[in-house]
C-alpha cells in the first residue's frame, strides 16, 4: 500500500467559492485513491515552505498527488509546490515545476505560444504590447496569475480601445484588484475547452467540450466569467452550460482543436493531465486562450465531464494520473 500525500492549497473557512473548491478536489482524490488501494493524507501546502518540508518529512510519502492552486492565496505562486517537491526528490502528479511557472503566467505563456505559431488573441501588458494593428479593438482585462476566473467580469471589458486607451485601463485595474493584469484582445466567437491525460500509450485527447451561452441577451457580454462559475442562482451560472455534443458539421473544427491541444502539450512539457482553452471566430479559427497545467478535478467539473463522454471512468484517470508521476 503506498502512502500518498494530497497536497492542497491552504484554505481559510471564509474563502470564496473558487478557493474552496480545492478542498472538494482534495476530498475527492483521496477517496478515489483510497478506492484504488492506496493511503491518502491530506496535506495544504502553506507559505511556510519550512513547515510544509517538515511535514512531508514525517510523512515520507512515496508520491503527492499535487492540486495546489494557490500559495498564499496568488496565483503567482502555485509552482512553489513542484518545486519544493523537487527538492525533496518526492514524485508528485501533473506537470513539473518549469510547465506549471511557465503557464501559470498567462503573458508569458502567450508569448510562447505566439514564438512557435499557434495561434493566442493579441494582448498588452504593463510592460509589453502584442498588437497586429494600431486600430482600436475589444478587450478585456484579465489577472495575469489567477485561474477560477477571478477578477472577470463586465467590468473588465473594454468595448473598443486603442493600446494606451488599454494600457491605462489595465493599470486601473491592477489597482483595484491588487492583482498584475494584462489586455487580452476580445475575440467574439464560440468557446471551447480541450482536457488531456497521460496514458500508457501516450497522450488521451479527450472530447472537445463547447461552452454554450443560453438566454444571452444581445447586448450581454458571451464571457466564461466568475459568476458563470462559482455564483449559483445567478443569470450566468443558470444560462452557461457544457456540451460535449459536437455536431457533424464541427468535425474539422473539433480535429483542428485536439492538433492545437497537442501541440500545446508537447510545447510547454505538460505532464499527467491538462486543460487547453480556445475561443473560435467567425472564420472558424481557433485562438487558444489559456493553458491549464493543473485544471479542475472535482466530479462536477469539465475534466470529468470529458472522461464520463469519453467512457474512461474516473477512478482509471486518477491511476493513470498516478502511474505518469512515477515516470521520468
Amino acid at each position: 500500500m503506498r502512502k500518498i500525500v494530497i497536497l492542497h492549497s491552504e484554505v481559510a473557512p471564509d474563502a470564496a467559492e473558487d478557493e474552496l473548491d480545492c478542498l472538494r478536489q482534495a476530498k475527492t482524490i483521496a477517496e478515489t485513491v483510497t478506492a484504488l488501494g492506496d493511503a491518502p493524507i491530506l496535506l495544504p501546502f502553506v507559505l511556510d515552505l519550512s513547515a510544509t518540508m517538515a511535514k512531508l518529512a514525517l510523512i515520507k510519502p512515496d508520491m503527492v498527488f499535487n492540486l495546489v492552486e494557490t500559495v498564499a492565496a496568488r496565483g503567482s505562486m502555485a509552482y512553489f509546490a513542484p518545486a519544493l517537491l523537487d527538492v525533496l526528490r518526492i514524485p508528485y502528479t501533473g506537470s513539473r515545476t518549469a510547465a506549471m511557472f511557465l503557464t501559470s503566467s498567462k503573458p508569458l505563456a502567450k508569448k510562447m505560444l505566439a514564438a512557435n505559431g499557434i495561434a493566442t488573441p493579441d494582448w498588452i501588458a504593463a510592460d509589453e504590447t502584442h498588437c497586429a494593428s494600431g486600430r482600436p479593438c475589444a478587450y478585456l482585462i484579465k489577472p495575469c496569475w489567477e485561474d477560477a476566473s477571478v477578477g472577470l467580469d463586465e467590468e473588465a471589458f473594454l468595448p473598443s480601445a486603442d493600446a494606451e486607451t488599454a494600457l491605462r485601463a489595465l493599470r486601473e485595474r491592477q489597482k483595484k484588484l491588487n492583482l498584475e493584469c494584462f489586455a487580452e484582445a476580445y475575440i467574439d466567437g464560440r468557446e471551447f475547452n480541450i482536457a488531456l491525460l497521460a496514458g500508457a500509450g501516450g497522450v488521451i485527447v479527450l472530447p472537445p467540450a463547447e461552452i454554450l451561452f443560453l438566454n444571452y441577451p444581445p447586448d450581454k457580454l458571451k464571457m466564461l466569467d466568475y459568476r458563470a462559475k462559482w455564483v449559483e442562482d445567478s443569470f450566468e451560472y443558470e444560462n452557461t452550460v457544457r456540451t460535449l455534443k459536437i455536431k457533424t458539421q464541427d468535425a474539422g473544427l473539433a480535429d483542428r482543436l485536439r492538433e492545437t491541444a497537442l501541440a500545446c502539450w508537447r510545447l510547454f512539457g505538460l505532464r499527467g493531465y491538462a486543460r487547453i482553452d480556445f475561443r473560435v471566430d467567425a472564420q472558424g479559427q481557433p485562438w487558444v486562450l489559456e493553458i491549464n497545467a493543473n485544471p479542475c478535478l472535482s466530479p462536477d467539473a469539465g475534466f470529468a465531464a470529458a472522461l464520463e463522454h469519453a467512457g474512461i471512468p474516473y477512478s482509471e484517470a486518477i491511476d493513470n494520473i498516478l502511474h505518469d508521476a512515477l515516470n521520468p
